[in-house]
């Protein structure tokens, strides 16, 4: 089993027409697995839905002993892709979480708006926590990243390797 922590991010964002900016209603990863007809079994759990640029180490903190305390050995954390790598390193240097699977993944752009790389990000990290053993990875472009040597090129919208 694959568990999936709800965090936030763009990739669960939708467009409010009252303010006109990007906001969160409710998570849409469900949806998600069910217009990709996943057929792995999938559970998931809101943890938070925040933006990643005001989450706080609080909120990291939370996270990693989200991971820490669930039963399942695959983990897969939607995540907002400013602060992902600050997130994933955290988790990466905990040796509670050395023998789970941990794969962070999110979008550019929202999942509710189209066009977005919601899907494809969210597909690759469940390939990869299904057949990854151990360590924490982000999954972002269509690439598996290791904590330590990414960075998000913001001119481009892409994770890179350092």
């Amino acid at each position: 089993m694959i568990k999936i922590i709800i965090i936030g991010g763009t990739i669960d964002k939708d467009y409010s027409p009252i303010t006109g900016t990007l906001v969160f209603y409710k998570t849409y990863i469900n949806e998600m697995l069910q217009q990709a007809n996943c057929q792995l079994d999938i559970k998931s759990e809101v943890l938070m839905l925040k933006d990643s640029l005001d989450m706080s180490d609080k909120d990291r903190q939370s996270i990693a002993q989200t991971c820490i305390g669930t039963t399942e050995d695959k983990i897969i954390i939607t995540h907002g892709t400013d602060t992902m790598v600050k997130t994933a390193l955290l988790l990466s240097k905990l040796t509670e979480l050395s023998k789970k699977t941990i794969i962070l993944t999110g979008a550019i752009r929202p999942f509710k708006l189209g066009n977005s790389d919601a899907l494809f990000n969210l597909g690759s990290a469940i390939c990869a926590c299904d057949i990854l053993e151990g360590g924490v990875k982000i999954a972002m472009n269509g690439k598996l990243f290791n904590a330590d040597e990414v960075v998000k090129d913001i001119k481009q919208g892409v994770f890179i390797n350092k």
